[in-house]
């Protein structure tokens, strides 16, 4: 089956003080979420200029793939564009049909089903073609890949970095933690494609399980972070800082971080671990590593070609797992009855 090009769909980010409160308001709109929770966000990004190093980090990630895309002799331009801010989906869709593109495979950075990790940019996609008329182009975006074995891999030796970052006698006794980001309980009770609930929830644990098992760790522990929604709304719990006390208290004297839910070393990754997740570990007298992230990994770019032949070449799926192959479909529309 023959693509015109590849669309490399992503969040977005501000990269000046002036973007930070309009940048947070188009990722917050609708959610209820209280303005002072807002203000808090906004300071993050300030502390770090106003800048988000999302945007900067997808440009690494694309040239890395390009340079894949030429190694192996595939001629498919790259386009950029992101949910919530510059350069947004819809102006990336419009230049892509100014240029001629009449069908296209989209990348989304995220790893996972549910409503933000994939519906959400079936729905991008969706606007960006309405928005740009007949012209658009077919948009046919690729499957979850939280299971795929260079995913795996690629996480796999940034925790076996993490753990030689830690002296020798912390290392013995440290304990392995996964992060990825909290959603509302009410999110991930929705069912998947396999007709059973908790899909997003349930492919987290089914990488971590992955990453530990290739790392030859038994015991470690599934968390979360960076809620974000009013209080009252029930989210995916423990967050990492709570779960840290709670180890703390049962002797646990050091830990290794794994934000396997994350692509890229962006703002929630920096701030809500390298700081608030480190200065916890740091009062708790706890030893602290933070495992890298998959993204700049050589692998990760090796993983999109392979994402891309399962549509161009009809290459076999390589997973890991036994959960569904979800979230490859056509211009917006439902993966499955029921997903």
């Amino acid at each position: 089956m023959s693509f015109d090009a590849l669309l490399f769909l992503s969040f977005g980010g501000p990269e000046g003080p002036d973007e930070v409160r309009p940048f947070l308001e188009n990722v917050t709109r609708g959610r209820g979420v209280p303005p002072e929770r807002l203000d808090e966000v906004a300071e993050h990004y300030h502390h770090f200029g106003g800048v988000s190093p999302i945007n900067r980090l997808n440009k690494e990630i694309i040239a890395a793939l390009e340079a894949e895309l030429a190694a192996q002799g595939r001629e498919l331009p790259v386009y950029f564009g992101n949910r919530n801010w510059h350069p947004m989906v819809e102006d990336t869709v419009a230049r892509m049909a100014d240029d001629g593109v009449r069908r296209a495979l989209v990348f989304a950075t995220s790893a996972w089903g549910g409503y933000s990790g994939c519906k959400q940019y079936h729905e991008d996609i969706a606007r960006a073609r309405e928005s740009v008329g007949e012209r658009a182009p077919e948009l046919v975006k690729l499957r979850q890949f939280f299971d795929h074995p260079l995913f795996v891999e690629a996480n796999a030796d940034a925790v076996r970095r993490a753990f030689e970052e830690l002296d020798p006698a912390q290392r013995e006794q440290a304990r392995l933690v996964f992060t990825a980001h909290s959603v509302p309980l009410r999110a991930d009770e929705q069912e998947g494609p396999d007709g059973r609930p908790q899909w997003y929830s349930r492919q987290v644990a089914e990488a971590a399980r992955l990453v530990a098992e290739a790392v030859g760790v038994d015991g470690y522990d599934v968390v979360w972070q960076s809620r974000s929604g009013p209080p009252q709304v029930p989210w995916l719990e423990p967050d990492i800082c709570d779960h840290l006390d709670d180890l703390h208290a049962k002797g646990v004297r050091s830990v290794v971080v794994s934000p396997v839910g994350f692509v890229s070393d962006h703002l929630e990754v920096i701030w809500d671990l390298d700081n608030e997740a480190k200065e916890k570990a740091d009062e708790l007298g706890m030893g602290f590593a933070r495992a890298g992230t998959a993204g700049p990994d050589p692998r990760f770019a090796k993983m999109i070609v392979e994402l891309i032949a399962e549509h161009t070449d009809g290459a076999p799926p390589r997973k890991l797992s036994e959960l569904p192959a979800a979230g490859s479909t056509t211009n917006g529309e439902p993966c499955a009855p029921g997903c």
